[in-house]
């Protein structure tokens, strides 16, 4: 009956049509991984055993090679995440010892599966090649479950994640030594042939990559559906381009993550978007392609086939394991950084069935090779997923019990928003900064003044409100709206810092209005120095012409006797979390005794961080200084100061309006530290105030607004 029920609605097994087929892989990625979180199995293994049922070698419900190309992209996305994620800073600081892991975990499986298949299994040459390389290469399938976990910084995961790009190039370089003596094309023209293809290849990627994506992202810097596609087809081409040059697409999907790297902040809304449609639908629809390569029935076919998979499978978990252990004892991790460094690596799949597959379609290997071969991927990933899960779990906990680096006070980041505003770039921005442990939301504030057109102006700024919290809500962080009437902008947004405890003001760029408003700004002073006349917490004005992600360079023009105020130590926290979400260089222009203690709080703070000097010696050097240094993609930060403070100049009151005039296109951010009070506060100043200025300050402020006045009845006539 059920049969004939099949047949009336078209659908018979294995399912061909494209609906059920999706419809019943989605109804296993969503109850998968819930059923076994029950039984505290990673759902990881629970899709790999899903794939085995659905396969031709369980129920035949799925015909084989229909979800392939999923199956395929899901691959490239787990490779081009770990490129993604690797903190590049650590890779480079840490980069001899990713090389020496790469090395061991190649060559201890290596040396022992020779050995094995030499005397144990008695192949020759060739086969024994062949499969000990096998043994060699693995695939990151347990590298969401440490990304999950939140140890993806951890050095024992960084050199794991390097370490895989050197292993699985030189097995598939070995498969495409053993593929062209198989084809007998193995003489001097295939070796220059292959060498100036993988040069070519990285070369493109490495270098053609980033320079397109900056170029793209600055180009089409609204339109966040196009930047997603954009990144997914440069992963394809460059697993394409990789196939081309003789090696394998993984290679390539990795070497794109690394080459967009820089360009994609952990924070960024681009970074939720790729995370979340790999980890929903790509990396699991992988995982199921996986179990539906695993027959179980070789279990069955006598003890010869048993012994065959038995062997392999210790071979590969064994040389896997010396490997982590020996990288312990060279560099004194702990025993739980082992196991991590061993759960990472001791999953065989994607490079592996490569190596295999073509081995048997040339009849190096023969059949029970290929049936171990699958119960090997069966068995190793399991391993790796139960492996990583518990220690990577006491890992995380181990990192949070430690004391950080740097003590992070309470912190709350406040946004003010205006009908007209850019707040794009100010929410990037503030997300960036802000500090991962700390849960309060970033709260973003609409004042409103209150006249004639108060309701008006409130149905504009909810808007603002309600598209700021759409932003923020794609990278996964809180925003809390509040809208305030007042008399003006300036008392609302001073009281809103005082009432809820703000450490943090980020403001937009203050632009220069007409005639009639700078005359206005002179006798009553313009909104961002009555906001720093009565706020003392520290202040960001932030001109960002373009995206923040396609930063190069951030260049800091620090002022003499900066690292003496109280918020020195505040606003260097900042430029570091800054520094480590775009990836940038830091250059810090200023006096060598300045430089030295912004080098001394780096060094502190143990992060690896690259880091230069310029000397900057007067504030009038600012412009000629940074001129020298400061390229197109380069961020400009400056370090001022309010009236009345220690690292106070007068050249700094200009010196905004001076570098906007200068870098007009570069991204600028000009950065008021904490203070204890403001000490002087020009715009309404009291007459016991006036009193104490200097006669000549007095004549100087005299003059300007004798001739702003002229020119603005100049104008009217």
């Amino acid at each position: 009956m059920m049969q004939h029920l099949l047949l009336s609605m078209n659908l018979h097994l294995p399912l061909k049509d494209p609906v059920p087929i999706f419809a019943l892989v989605l109804f296993i990625i969503l109850l998968a991984p819930i059923l076994l979180r029950k039984l505290r199995i990673p759902s990881i293994i629970g899709l790999i055993i899903a794939g085995v049922a659905i396969g031709d070698h369980g129920f035949d419900l799925i015909e084989k090679g229909s979800i392939d190309l999923f199956g395929k992209a899901g691959l490239l996305y787990i490779m081009f995440l770990a490129g993604l994620e690797l903190d590049m800073n650590e890779f480079r600081k840490n980069r001899n010892r990713s090389g020496l892991f790469g090395m061991l975990t190649f060559l201890m499986p290596f040396s022992i599966g020779m050995v094995v298949c030499t005397y144990v299994l008695h192949f020759t040459f060739l086969p024994a090649l062949l499969v000990s390389s096998m043994f060699s290469t693995h695939t990151l399938v347990a590298y969401p479950i440490a990304s999950r976990l939140g140890i993806i910084k951890n050095e024992a995961v960084t050199i794991t994640v390097g370490g895989t790009i050197i292993t699985d190039s030189l097995v598939l370089l070995i498969l495409a030594v053993i593929t062209g003596y198989g084809k007998g094309e193995l003489g001097q023209g295939f070796w220059i042939r292959l060498g100036l293809s993988i040069v070519a290849f990285s070369a493109v990627v490495l270098w053609g990559f980033p320079l397109l994506g900056r170029w793209f992202f600055k180009k089409f810097k609204d339109d966040k559906v196009t930047h997603y596609i954009f990144v997914f087809a440069l992963v394809f081409l460059a697993a394409f381009l990789a196939e081309l040059a003789g090696v394998d697409a993984i290679i390539g999907a990795f070497l794109a993550g690394l080459a967009l790297n820089r360009l994609i902040p952990p924070t960024s809304p681009l970074m939720s978007r790729i995370e979340f449609v790999g980890n929903a639908l790509f990396i699991p629809f992988f995982l199921i392609s996986v179990g539906m390569l695993v027959d179980l029935h070789v279990l069955l076919r006598g003890p010869y086939a048993l012994f065959i998979a038995g062997v392999l499978t210790a071979v590969a978990l064994c040389g896997k394991w010396l490997a982590a252990w020996f990288t312990q004892l060279l560099f004194r991790y702990t025993g739980t950084q082992r196991n991590v460094m061993f759960g990472l690596s001791s999953a065989h799949a994607a490079a592996t069935i490569a190596v295999i597959l073509i081995g048997y379609q040339m009849h190096i290997i023969d059949e029970h090779v290929l049936n171990g071969t699958i119960i090997l991927i069966l068995i190793t990933c399991m391993t790796a997923s139960f492996v990583t899960s518990s220690a990577g779990t006491r890992l995380a906990v181990s990192e949070a019990d430690e004391k950080p680096a740097l003590e992070v006070a309470a912190e709350k980041i406040l946004l003010p928003v205006f009908p007209h505003s850019q707040v794009d770039g100010l929410l990037d921005f503030a997300v960036m900064i802000k500090e991962s442990m700390v849960d309060t939301p970033i709260v973003s504030l609409a004042v409103v003044k209150d006249d004639d057109e108060a309701r008006t102006q409130i149905i504009l700024s909810n808007r603002m409100l309600e598209k700021t919290i759409a932003r923020a809500s794609v990278t996964e962080n809180e925003v809390q709206a509040i809208t305030r009437i007042d008399l003006n902008v300036e008392d609302g947004i001073g009281r809103t810092v005082k009432e809820l405890g703000v450490t943090d003001l980020v403001l937009e760029w203050e632009e220069k209005g007409s005639t009639t408003d700078r005359l206005f700004s002179t006798l009553f002073g313009t909104t961002r120095e009555n906001i720093l006349s009565s706020v003392r917490e520290t202040i960001y004005s932030c001109h960002f012409p373009g995206p923040l992600n396609t930063t190069d360079k951030i260049l800091v023009a620090v002022a003499r006797n900066a690292e003496y105020e109280i918020g020195f130590s505040h606003w260097m926290h900042k430029l570091l979390r800054l520094s480590k979400e775009t990836g940038a260089s830091l250059i810090f222009c200023c006096s060598p005794r300045t430089y030295t203690a912004c080098e001394a709080f780096i060094k502190g703070t143990q992060l690896a961080l690259d880091y230069g000097h310029r000397l900057l010696v007067e504030p009038e050097e600012l412009i000629p200084v940074t001129s020298g240094v400061a390229g197109v993609s380069d961020l400009l930060v400056f370090i001022s100061a309010r009236k009345g403070t220690l690292s106070y100049q007068h050249y700094m009151d200009n010196a905004p309006a001076r570098l906007l005039k200068h870098f007009p296109a570069n991204n600028i951010i000009v950065i008021y530290p904490e203070q204890n009070e403001a000490e002087v506060s020009e715009p309404g100043m009291s007459t016991e105030d006036l009193m104490l200025m200097p006669i000549q300050e007095q004549i100087n402020n005299f003059n300007r607004l004798g001739r702003v006045v002229k020119r603005f009845f100049k104008g009217k006539k």
